[in-house]
C-alpha cells in the first residue's frame, strides 16, 4: 500500500482546511438532503428487509420504497 508523503499529506490537509463540504439540503454527498437518508428499524424488520433484500437482489431502500408507494397508491385509489 503506498503511503502519502508529508508534502502530499499537507497539500490534502490544506484543501480539505480550505473546501468545507456545505451539509443539509444544499450540500453534496452521504450527509446531504440529497444523500440518503438513515431510519431505524428494530432487529426484526432490519432482518426481514436484508432477507427479502437478498432474495429478490434489490436494496432494503428500494423496498422500502415501493411499499411507501404501495400504500400511497392504496390510499389514494
Amino acid at each position: 500500500m503506498a503511503y502519502m508523503t508529508d508534502e502530499e499529506a499537507d497539500a490534502l490537509d490544506e484543501e480539505l482546511t480550505r473546501t468545507i463540504p456545505e451539509l443539509g439540503p444544499n450540500g453534496e454527498g452521504f450527509f446531504s438532503g440529497k444523500g440518503y437518508q438513515i431510519i431505524a428499524v428494530d432487529e426484526g424488520t432490519a432482518r426481514i428487509l436484508n432477507a427479502k433484500a437478498l432474495a429478490t437482489h434489490r436494496t432494503p431502500s428500494e423496498l422500502v420504497a415501493e411499499m411507501v408507494r404501495e400504500q400511497l397508491a392504496a390510499a389514494t385509489g
